[in-house]
């Protein structure tokens, strides 16, 4: 669908807030010849960033055992994104196992999700061979891939500097301060525009062991939650699950205590493993839990990513893109004010 704007299409763009949303918004628009300017309320590091304490999985078939199709579509066209602006993305699938106990919550994923190959014992231990032994079997989804947020997004930052764009850190200006078009990626820093959003906490620990060898996530169907175990470079385990309706910081004991027994039950070398960080991220979602772009004249707010962000980011800065340059609409995603 097309409307009129009066937004001109080779106006200048600034955004705010240099997470995973805006980063791509960012760097898509500074590759369509826009000026653009990133503004960050924090340093390079990013700490202050949701995208700090993300997974990064780029698993859109797993993500349907409990999300709208909406995000299995901008996710599949996301990995697309992700493949062609970063070509050693690592797409070696993702994996899910259960202990026999666990046999109809397994069996409960596989018919919510599609995309995906059933293993025996012995084809999943060819694909990890640390988990030989460990399960009857698994679902094996191999066109999904995963990024390390940490080290993936200087590298969009620098992408972004490259194509002609400008990152101004430690930057928060006021939006009714900017002229032209201002792209609101600021999270749950944003309520004060959009008051309906709300934190959902994601926790997650960071472990170190040489003793397992993983290439790439493996979920196991808990009775409360599917944890992950997300492979990092030098040697580096992350564990998370978690989405707690709460706006506090840190990790609660209980989910510490679940991950790392959760962890030990994917391979009791984990219990060896040495805990390098605890940490949580509030991510901004919506009461519906989907994402929106905003339009509101030359004010666009992109928001409410949830879970999602490393997942669908890229193609709803390419949806922002298509709307600014030819006024194409996503009756899915935007709205207009």
């Amino acid at each position: 669908m097309y409307q009129s704007s009066d937004i001109r299409g080779d106006s200048p763009v600034t955004i705010i807030g240099a997470g995973v949303a805006g980063a791509w918004q960012a760097l898509l628009f500074a590759q369509a010849g826009h000026a653009v300017t990133l503004h960050e309320r924090s340093d390079a590091g990013m700490t202050l960033s949701t995208s700090h304490w993300a997974g990064g999985m780029l698993a859109p078939w797993c993500e349907a055992e409990m999300s709208e199709p909406v995000i299995g579509r901008l996710g599949i066209r996301s990995l697309d994104l992700w493949r062609e602006h970063f070509p050693n993305t690592s797409f070696n699938g993702s994996l899910v196992v259960a202990h026999p106990r666990d046999r109809s919550d397994f069996e409960r994923f596989a018919k919510l999700t599609s995309g995906h190959r059933r293993l025996d014992a012995h084809a999943l231990s060819e694909l990890e061979p640390s988990l030989e032994g460990r399960f009857r079997e698994g679902l094996f989804y191999p066109d999904e891939g995963h990024v390390e947020p940490r080290r993936v997004l200087p590298k969009l930052h620098q992408r972004i500097l490259a194509a002609g764009g400008t990152i101004k850190f430690n930057s928060e200006p006021g939006l009714a301060d900017i002229d032209g078009i201002v792209i609101d990626c600021r999270g749950l820093a944003a309520r004060d525009t959009q008051p309906e959003l709300r934190g959902i906490k994601g926790e997650l620990i960071l472990i170190e062991t040489s003793e397992v060898q993983l290439s790439r996530p493996v979920r196991l169907i808990h009775p409360r939650w599917p944890l992950y175990v997300i492979p990092r470079e030098d040697n580096l385990f992350m564990l998370g699950a978690t989405s707690i309706e709460a706006e506090d910081n840190g990790v609660s004991v209980r989910s510490a205590l679940e991950l790392l027994s959760a962890a030990y039950a994917v391979h009791p070398a984990f219990a060896e493993a040495r805990i390098v960080e605890f940490g949580s991220g509030l991510r901004p979602a919506f009461p519906d839990n989907l994402p929106r772009i905003t339009v509101d004249n030359q004010r666009i707010a992109v928001n409410g990513l949830y879970r999602h962000g490393f997942l669908i980011a890229p193609a709803l800065a390419e949806l922002t893109v298509a709307y600014v340059e030819r006024g194409q609409i996503d009756n899915e995603v935007m709205r207009c004010a």
